[in-house]
């Protein structure tokens, strides 16, 4: 079967191959357990950082490591031309979200290879493109060939916890390791998904911002068997439902307008704007994904309350994960506190801000060509992602963030599903295919 790779020839004439390390490394590191509880519970991620240094060490790229917190611990390293004041940084994160092993059909930190799939915690968030990238280098750096732009690596700790461990204090502590850096690419972008035959890779050109709430209902005390019209956990029952509840109206961002107008086309659809649920409906199972980044979106996720079956309780909290698109925060508290009773308040855990850059320039056309060099009769387009990442830290420094971290998937893999899922796995050519896509793409930045 011929290569879908145009310069296939050059590309076998290389003294190296990028994918040659990248299934085992991410083998490797989904056997390091980093489960991040949202606390320091866990095993934290020094055990894979230590491992991430050594690979890199190995081959004459010297690791800086950062740990704010005992376990805690993150990996940067600079490759090439030290004194290029444009640099490009490539960033992955080392902890994973925890697994349940009675819910999964294998042991989800043995990473096993079954049906051309690796298996395990961190398969697709995001051990995947970390082994990618360290493959990459490696093979690079092995055989002399530095990238046409100088490159800063991160690997850090405590992304699924909104990076209060990992990427937040690394730019704001160590603000020179990222001197020079201008573009970023890291999760979640440059997966395929296959619309009318026809595949189109996704590059994420903006992210949602967070906003982790506790919701608390005051209420009095008393027995249970007793009438009570102030009872604290009606009152946040019902500021739940009514957040569950709530349809949030469609926004379309600009990132999420380019890519509706092209399912238009591919399908026949003659308007966008009255159109755009059946037009998400078009991506299958990511559609579940795809719907949360045209509007708000704020889920119920953890309720509390009380210490005994016959005592009401004065007070009662709920959990709630809002998430809220560029440029319409203050749609979303505004929206919030209407919902709530007003014996209900609300506090903010956690509240970072939300992203999104222009699809254009010289950083994404490199993206597009390296892509195409692959699969050159698919379509490369923008997205906006419903999670969040390490680029809102990035961002502080002025850094223009993208997603990009390229696989080509089966057409009928529920992708999306497989984040913090279960019997999360990754095909193993889809691995190799984003290795070789990345080595391309460090020709072009």
């Amino acid at each position: 079967m011929p290569s879908l790779r145009w310069g296939h020839d050059e590309a076998m004439s290389r003294s190296y191959r990028p994918e040659a390390e990248v299934t085992e490394i991410c083998r490797d590191l989904i056997r390091i357990d980093t489960s991040n509880y949202g606390d320091d519970s866990g095993p934290g991620e020094r055990v894979a950082a230590e491992y991430v240094a050594g690979l890199l060490s190995e081959v004459g790229i010297e690791p800086q490591l950062f740990e704010p917190t005992k376990g805690r611990t993150s990996v940067v390293a600079h490759w090439g031309d030290p004194g290029d004041g444009d640099r490009l940084l490539i960033h992955g994160h080392l902890d994973v979200v925890p697994a349940a092993k009675h819910d999964w059909k294998v042991d989800p930190f043995a990473a096993e290879v079954l049906d051309g799939y690796v298996w395990g915690r961190g398969a697709v968030d995001m051990k995947d493109f970390d082994a990618a990238i360290l493959s990459v280098v490696r093979a690079r750096a092995r055989a002399d060939e530095p990238p046409k732009r100088a490159v800063t690596l991160a690997f850090t700790a405590d992304e699924e916890a909104g990076s209060i461990q990992g990427a937040h204090p690394l730019t704001d502590r160590r603000p020179e390791w990222f001197e020079g850096c201008t573009e970023a690419i890291g999760e979640v972008g440059g997966f395929s998904t296959t619309i009318n035959g026809r595949r189109l890779y996704l590059v994420e050109t903006a992210e949602k911002g967070i906003a982790w709430l506790r919701l608390r209902a005051q209420g009095t005390a008393g027995h249970g068997s007793m009438r009570n019209a102030d009872n604290a956990v009606t009152a946040v029952a019902e500021a739940v439902a009514a957040i569950g509840r709530h349809e949030w109206p469609i926004r379309v961002t600009p990132s999420m307008g380019a890519l509706l107008e092209e399912v238009a086309t591919l399908t026949g659809t003659a308007n966008v704007e009255d159109n755009v649920d059946a037009l998400i409906e078009h991506f299958g199972p990511a559609a579940r994904m795809l719907a949360a980044v045209v509007r708000n979106t704020a889920n119920p996720t953890m309720m509390d309350s009380g210490y005994k079956h016959n005592v009401i309780p004065g007070e009662a909290t709920a959990s709630v994960d809002g998430r809220f698109l560029p440029g319409y925060e203050d749609e979303f508290f505004a929206t919030l506190r209407s919902l709530l009773p007003d014996n209900v308040s609300y506090e903010v855990l956690v509240r970072d801000k939300a992203l999104e850059t222009p699809f254009d320039g010289p950083l994404v056309e490199a993206m597009k060509a390296s892509l195409l060099a692959e699969d050159p009769d698919a379509t490369v387009l923008p997205f906006l992602m419903s999670g969040g990442t390490d680029a809102k830290a990035w961002s502080k420094l002025g850094i223009r963030c993208f997603g990009f971290s390229p696989l080509r998937l089966p057409p009928d893999l529920d992708f999306t599903g497989l984040f913090h899922g279960v019997d999360e796995r990754v095909p193993v050519d889809a691995l190799e295919f984003s290795a070789r896509v990345l080595d391309d793409f460090l020709d072009r930045a």
